[in-house]
């Protein structure tokens, strides 16, 4: 499967829907195929894994193997305890609490621990420089929070981790992950005058309004109890003259209460990326049934979702239903049990 994706994606991030998802099982899958396919890839992290105890719950953590060839991003603190050898390409300017990030290629195979810069420009400029050095695809680790590293600028598209961590019932797995798969898969803006003036905002962090074809700026900086503001002007007598509401941070309940259903009919909320919303999917199926439409300037490749039937807390599904039930709940999307 790897190398499929790798002829469409070059940058694929690997986020788990919660701590314990199976993400670093799933990093190692691929590159086990990787190896397999004789492939050179990229690893990079948008924070730091492959350390044998995960530094928050005190679990023990898959390590990670690297085959000769590969390239990987590591801090100066980490390189020395890498049981794989190293060959330092360049020493970057990219500054992570480690020290600053080594380029280098396996010499020899072992385990390293990864890390890698979290701020999005610097990361978009590692990933480039190890598509230049050879790499035929970089898989990231999405070491933080699995929202930042989903967003669109971190990658081309994501393997999605997700398993019985979620919740003993497997119904609510199912559920929930097929929620946050329909968020990240929201359609874009169409191209257009307004996908225009969005677009030429740049970093104006305010609420916009697109009101009889123009733009209008309003004075708030965030949807987060926003609702009862855009419903008194959505009220005026000129409110039915707005077509499009973009809301730049999050977008919660908040963001629409106290507007009416039926205004909200014929309004389209816009946002930077699906990675802004937070509804639990039974709000959102309810504010959905009564028309709130959404519609994003970047959605999410999802290229394939991985299951892990155990959980942590000493309980476990059984994995071929599991795998059936989540792959019936999302068809389109390919179901991979990664610890069978």
């Amino acid at each position: 499967m790897l190398y499929e994706l790798s002829q469409k994606y070059k940058r694929i991030a690997i986020v788990g829907m919660a701590k314990n998802a199976g993400k670093t099982t799933t990093l190692n899958y691929f590159l086990e195929e990787a190896m397999d396919e004789e492939m050179v890839v990229g690893v990079t992290s948008t924070g730091r894994d492959g350390e044998r105890t995960d530094l928050v719950t005190g679990t023990d953590k898959p390590s990670i193997w690297l085959e000769e060839g590969m390239l990987v991003s590591v801090p100066v603190q980490l390189y020395d305890l890498a049981d794989a050898g190293l060959e330092i390409l360049r020493k970057t300017e990219y500054g992570t609490s480690l020290g600053p990030i080594l380029l280098c290629r396996v010499a020899s195979s072992g385990y390293v621990q990864v890390a890698g810069p979290v701020i999005n420009a610097q990361h978009e400029s590692l990933c480039a420089e190890m598509i230049e050095a050879g790499a035929e695809v970089v898989l990231i680790d999405g070491a933080i929070d699995r929202k930042s590293i989903a967003a669109p600028e971190t990658s081309d598209a994501i393997i999605l981790s997700t398993g019985a961590v979620l919740s003993r019932q497997m119904r609510t797995v199912i559920e929930e992950t097929a929620h946050t798969v329909g968020l990240y898969r929201l359609p874009r803006l169409e191209e257009g005058p307004v996908r225009g003036y969005l677009e030429d905002i740049g970093d104006d962090e305010r609420i916009q309004l697109i009101r009889d074809g123009a733009l209008e700026t309003l004075p708030v900086r965030t949807g987060l109890g926003a609702g009862k503001i855009l419903a008194g002007l959505l009220n005026e007598k000129n409110g039915k003259d707005i077509s499009h509401i973009f809301l730049p941070g999050a977008f919660t309940p908040g963001s629409i209460d106290g507007i009416d259903p039926r205004m909200m009919r014929r309004i389209t909320f816009v946002l930077k990326d699906p990675t802004r919303i937070f509804f639990p999917p039974p709000i959102w199926r309810k504010m959905r049934k009564w028309g709130l439409n959404v519609t994003v300037l970047e959605n999410i490749n999802v290229a394939a979702l991985t299951v892990n039937p155990t959980s942590p807390f000493g309980y476990r599904f059984d994995q071929q239903q599991l795998v059936q039930a989540m792959q019936a709940a999302i068809p389109e999307i390919p179901v991979i049990d990664v610890m069978e």
